[in-house]
């Protein structure tokens, strides 16, 4: 039985996953692309490898990423999502009515290749026609959006190689210039167990740049840790309030989730102060 070994940077542990099969070994411009069985989560994506997602929980991280900032704007009709060629967070995004733009930012053609041969669930939205595919830098993308966005999510890789740039105070500088009025934000940042100061780091500079900035989490079997975060801002409305109806069809995503997801008003105050240690 062959066995795949997921380290994830700044982790102090690693996974082990056994491989029924390897379906593709690529090296892209940017990364090692590997697609692999497992017999238990199924079609696994790693890169550079570190697993990315599997098709038996990948639910999980794509419903939380997506439709707890899709909820807390008003009506969301202009969509940007950085990273993600899968097309799993697109699957989301689209499943809220009113939409009628939605920029997929991938810098790796090769990720989108690959999902359509090896992920047909997730990769059937990248052909949806109001989904327009920008093969470019998302660093470079926020710098001269083409239009304003009302809800921005950053899928991305961890905070190491080409994807650190996506977490830069430039970065997030340039996605609030691109924002409309009433724009929210959210990006993944990593590990409440092991990555706490990289958390610590992205809220306090978020909060630097935009009036309403929050953390939220979700258990994720297969992220270092399991206590996962999601960092999101907002230039108006507070992030854990709903303003519109739950009508979306989800698996795990519901009302009750995006009340119970954020953590404490107490618990926030104390991280921020850094008296939050482990």
């Amino acid at each position: 039985m062959i066995r795949l070994n997921d380290k994830e940077p700044f982790s102090p542990i690693e996974y082990a996953y056994e491989v029924d099969a390897v379906l593709l070994r690529k090296e892209s411009a940017f990364q090692e692309i590997l697609v692999v069985e497992n017999p238990y989560f199924g079609r696994m994506m790693v890169l550079d490898g570190i697993v990315q997602l599997t098709s038996r929980d990948e639910f999980f991280y794509h419903e939380m990423l997506t439709h707890v900032v899709m909820h807390a704007h008003p009506s969301p009709k202009t969509v940007a999502v950085v990273g993600g060629g899968d097309g799993a967070v697109l699957r989301e995004v689209l499943k809220h009515s009113g939409i009628e733009k939605v920029f997929l930012v991938e810098i790796d053609e090769e990720i989108i290749k690959a999902s359509k041969l090896f992920f047909p669930d997730m990769a059937a939205s990248l052909d949806d026609p109001r989904v327009e595919i920008k093969l470019m830098d998302g660093a470079e993308f926020v710098r001269a959006p083409e239009c304003y966005i009302d809800v921005f999510i950053v899928d991305a890789g961890d905070i190491v190689g080409f994807a650190k740039s996506l977490f830069a105070e430039e970065f997030f500088r340039s996605l609030a210039d691109s924002l409309g009025d009433d724009g929210v934000f959210v990006t993944h940042t990593g590990s409440m167990h092991f990555h706490r100061n990289m958390v610590l780091d992205v809220q306090s500079t978020l909060k630097e740049i935009l009036p309403v900035v929050d953390l939220y989490t979700a258990s994720l079997a297969t992220c270092p840790g399991n206590w996962w975060t999601f960092s999101a801002a907002s230039k108006k409305y507070g992030l854990r309030d709903m303003r519109r109806p739950f009508q979306v069809k989800t698996r795990y995503y519901d009302d009750e989730i995006h009340k119970q997801c954020f953590i404490t008003e107490k618990l926030y105050a104390k991280f921020m102060r850094g008296g939050l240690e482990w």
